[in-house]
C-alpha cells in the first residue's frame, strides 16, 4: 500500500500524464517550488500553472514511468520522496533514456493534508557511463510490462 507521499507523487506524475497544469500546480504550497529538467525554477502554485499551462497547450508532452526509490520522513509534518523515471514519448511505447530523470519531492503537512514544498526534476545522464543509463532504463521499462 502507497504511502501518502507516494500518493502525493503520483498524483503530481498522473496530472503530467493528462497534461492538467492546475491539477500539478494545486499539489504544491503556495510558495511551492518546481525545479525544472531544464533548470527552470518556478516559484509558487499561481506561476507553477503559468509557467506549465502554455506548455501543455502547445505541446504534447512525453508520459512519466517512475519507480519511487525512498520515502524518508524527516518529521511527522515533512518528508523527502527520492524516485526515478523516465518518458515514453508521444506515440511510442518505450522509454527515451537520453530523458531520464531522478525526481525529488520535499512535502510537507500542513492542516492534516501534504503538499509538494520542492519538486526537482534532475536529468540522470551519468556522463562517461552510460552503463547507468541503461540500467536504469531497464529497471524503468520493466514498469512497461
Amino acid at each position: 500500500m502507497k504511502n501518502q507521499i507516494e500518493l502525493l507523487y503520483q498524483q503530481l506524475l498522473t496530472a503530467w500524464n493528462h497534461q492538467d497544469a492546475h491539477g500539478m500546480a494545486k499539489l504544491f504550497t503556495e510558495k511551492g517550488v518546481q525545479i525544472g529538467y531544464d533548470g527552470s525554477e518556478v516559484i509558487g502554485s499561481v506561476e507553477i500553472f503559468s509557467h506549465l499551462n502554455p506548455i501543455f497547450e502547445d505541446h504534447p508532452t512525453a508520459q512519466f514511468v517512475s519507480k519511487v526509490k525512498e520515502v524518508r520522513y524527516l518529521s511527522s509534518e515533512v518528508a523527502i520522496l527520492r524516485a526515478i523515471a523516465g518518458m515514453v514519448p508521444p506515440g511510442k511505447s518505450d522509454i527515451n533514456p537520453q530523458v531520464n530523470t531522478h525526481h525529488t519531492i520535499v512535502a510537507i503537512k500542513d492542516g492534516g493534508n501534504w503538499s509538494i514544498e520542492l519538486f526537482q526534476n534532475t536529468p540522470a545522464q551519468f556522463h562517461g557511463r552510460p552503463e547507468l543509463v541503461e540500467q536504469m532504463t531497464e529497471e524503468l521499462r520493466e514498469l512497461l510490462k
